[in-house]
């Protein structure tokens, strides 16, 4: 037993239910005080209960006397420890680096909930019933009460982006906090997305630990999508039982950081940690059907509230266009000494901003960039501008006239900025038909390339990331497409420098000229770095003869991927399946370095027909009925007799479309249109004969 200077936790340590003494089972029965025998007096036939018990409490005095007397001299030690622990954390409160404790909750604070969902409307627009359900979970602790440090209470904040849901937490919290509800309008966040995988344990528990004793009484996640399952777990159980295991034992050091232990019996060690008494609030896109495939149905049961948000109204838009709009100006006439005049036309282009991406945020965003480009004209000149600029909106931006002035386009005086490129990159990939996996993969990586950007950016450590795969195929399926793309796509995500891709197969490599072959790999290194090398049928690198030059290439791209200098650079192996298979399994040390591996299946007859349809449209050309009909039959006939190993896919529709184009003009020049509209259509006797391609002979390479 450690010593204490708890008088209340001594004696219930002592006592037991109805006041009687427990004693461990490291003290002998035989050592027990037994209670005297009260002596009966002249008086009374009764004993004497008072005496005899005035007895058992000096003899248990005694006891506890000599107990603490040696408890002191044996845990001297581990008292030190506790009051260096309890010193330590309370130098951390007074600096302001771990919270105080929550305000208790109860129903003297009840009235001061009247009016503030009002309160609030006044500067969250539009979504009226949110506020009022953001206001009842807030409330909802006050009325029913808590037990801390069990969590507050539990809030799932639901709806698209860009519709409020951030703005309207922090503006409760500011307004609680005004009332004396909260005792600061902190709000800490733990962006889940940091944590991939098991790897960040130690960073998501510092993480957590910090959350949880930061000043504030909010807690909010995002991006649980993106989160270690393992971690959903612990997080879990906060919210539904009040406290969460470690893994191992933990110590809190000077600076208020959670670092492991080392051993289980540090003293003042941290084993399980707990809500604190704090709202727990996530954030999510999705309902709560969403929330139980990642944390359980427990998780979801012990949801106290679930508010969502609803798209904005147009005359919603129109008044948070106004709200930006009269923000925009205040800070123009303290920041920059002008006047901002806009009429309805600016309102509503603002408003326009609202995309299903950025939702509002869209509109402070446009305001932003108006901010940025007044300022931008301000520091054109070293002399103090006054009066007023007039905003008028057009079409494709925004007009500024200062004064009598000639009106400008306003956002040209803002340098060249990143406009987006990774979204619409990902956009075009996306376009493509079919490939579902490499696109689910490209962008995964692409993210996950961003995220540790972010973490790398913030101070975390972050995970290594192989960039190198291989594509096989046949022909036409859009390997080299998807290179170029993936290229691009990496660049914007910062990954590389450059982002061009670099094609080359055996032939570059060796030529004409054997024994070369470190000279011509330098050169094709030097080309790709910043950017993608692509190796089309890189298994006819590996010659069946012992001397073949293809061997020295296939080592000095090995050591290449070996080079930690190298991460300026992504190699993919690209051709057939089989063959490369057997390239992998003469040369196991390619497939450590290769762990991204991706087939592409043939298109199918429908993914071929839609190919049609988007390279058609392309040049304005359609098909009559009767023409499709034919032509989707020819494709369907071609597809059931194809080659699998030398079918051309992509390329087959191309080339088709080209002889089909070519008797069109065929039939236009015979039979001259009638309108422009016979120009572009593609009519029954447009339809030529299919050829079939005849089965290609692979290269090979005799011992």
């Amino acid at each position: 037993m450690a010593y204490t200077d708890d008088w209340e936790s001594l004696m219930n340590g002592v006592f037991g239910p109805g006041g009687k003494l427990k004693f461990s089972q490291s003290t002998p029965r035989a050592a027990q005080p037994k209670p005297e025998k009260p002596e009966k007096t002249q008086d009374s036939p009764l004993p004497d209960w008072n005496a005899a018990l005035l007895a058992r409490q000096k003899k248990l005095d005694e006891m506890l006397k000599q107990q603490n007397a040696a408890l002191k001299g044996q845990d001297a030690a581990t008292k030190s420890a506790l009051e260096d622990s309890r010193k330590m954390l309370r130098d951390l409160e007074e600096d302001g680096l771990l919270a105080k404790g929550t305000a208790e909750v109860g129903q003297e604070h009840l009235g001061s909930f009247e009016g503030l969902a009002a309160e609030v409307k006044k500067t969250v627009l539009g979504q009226d019933a949110f506020v009022e359900g953001v206001a009842r979970a807030m409330r909802r602790p006050f009325v029913l009460g808590t037990e801390p440090p069990a969590a507050r209470n539990v809030v799932l904040l639901c709806g698209g982006a860009g519709t409020g849901r951030h703005f309207a937490l922090t503006e409760t919290a500011r307004c609680m906090a005004a009332r004396g509800l909260l005792q600061s309008d902190q709000i800490a966040t733990l962006d889940l997305a940091l944590y991939p995988n098991s790897g960040a344990e130690k960073l998501f528990l510092q993480d957590l630990y910090a959350a949880l004793y930061a000043p504030g009484e909010i807690v909010v996640f995002e991006h649980y999508e993106s989160c270690y399952p393992g971690f959903l777990k612990t997080i879990s159980d906060l919210a539904v039982k009040g406290s969460a295991p470690l893994s191992s034992r933990y110590l809190v050091n000077k600076e208020g950081i959670l670092v492991d232990a080392g051993t289980a019996l540090a003293p003042g060690a941290v084993s399980r940690i707990d809500p604190r008494g704090k709202y727990l609030i996530f954030f999510s896109n999705k309902g709560r059907e969403a929330m139980a495939d990642h944390f359980g149905a427990a998780f979801v049961s012990a949801l106290g509230d679930v508010c969502t948000t609803t798209p904005f109204a147009r005359e919603d838009l129109a008044a948070l266009a106004a709200q930006q709009l009269n923000a925009l100006a205040r800070k123009v006439q303290t920041r920059l000494g002008l006047t901002l005049s806009a009429g309805a036309d600016v309102r509503d282009h603002v408003a326009a901003r609202c995309t299903p991406e950025q939702g509002a945020a869209g509109l402070a965003a446009c305001c932003d960039k108006i901010f940025r480009a007044l300022s931008e004209y301000c520091l054109q000149t070293d002399k103090k501008l006054t009066g007023t600029v007039t905003l008028t909106a057009r079409p494709d931006g925004i007009d500024f006239q200062l004064g009598n002035a000639a009106p400008a386009r306003l956002f040209d005086l803002l340098p060249a900025a990143y406009t987006g490129a990774v979204d619409e990159i990902k956009r075009e990939l996306d376009e493509l038909v079919g490939l579902a996996p490499v696109k689910e993969y490209v962008f995964g990586l692409a993210d996950n390339i961003q995220v540790q950007q972010r973490r790398a950016a913030a101070g975390f450590k972050t995970a290594s990331l192989s960039m190198h795969m291989i594509f096989t195929g046949n022909p036409g399926t859009g390997k080299t497409t998807v290179c170029k793309i993936f290229g691009a796509l990496l660049h914007e995500a910062g990954a590389l420098s450059k982002g061009h891709v670099v094609i080359c197969d055996r032939g570059t490599f060796i030529g004409t000229l054997w024994g070369d072959e470190e000279r011509a790999m330098k050169q094709v290194v030097e080309m790709a770095q910043g950017g993608v090398l692509m190796i089309d049928e890189a298994y006819l690198l590996n010659g069946k003869n012992e001397n073949d030059p293809g061997k020295i290439i296939v080592q000095l791209l090995m050591n290449l991927l070996a080079d930690e200098s190298q991460r300026d650079i992504a190699v993919v192996l690209c051709g057939y399946k089989e063959p490369m298979n057997e390239l992998l399994e003469t040369n196991p040390g390619l497939l450590s370095r290769f762990p991204n591996r991706f087939e592409f299946a043939d298109f199918s007859v429908d993914e071929l027909l839609e190919i049609t349809s988007r390279r058609i449209e392309e040049y304005s050309y359609r098909f009559t009925v009767n023409a499709w009909q034919k032509y989707t039959d020819m494709i369907a006939l071609a597809f059931s007799a194809r080659d699998t190993e030398t079918w051309g896919n992509a390329r087959f529709i191309a080339n088709q479309l080209e002889r089909i184009y070519i008797q069109h003009a065929t039939r236009c020049v015979k039979q001259p249109p009638k309108n422009h509209n016979d120009l572009l259509l593609i009519t029954l006797e447009d339809i030529v004969p299919i050829e079939m391609p005849r089965r290609k002979n692979r290269i090979g390479f005799g011992v």
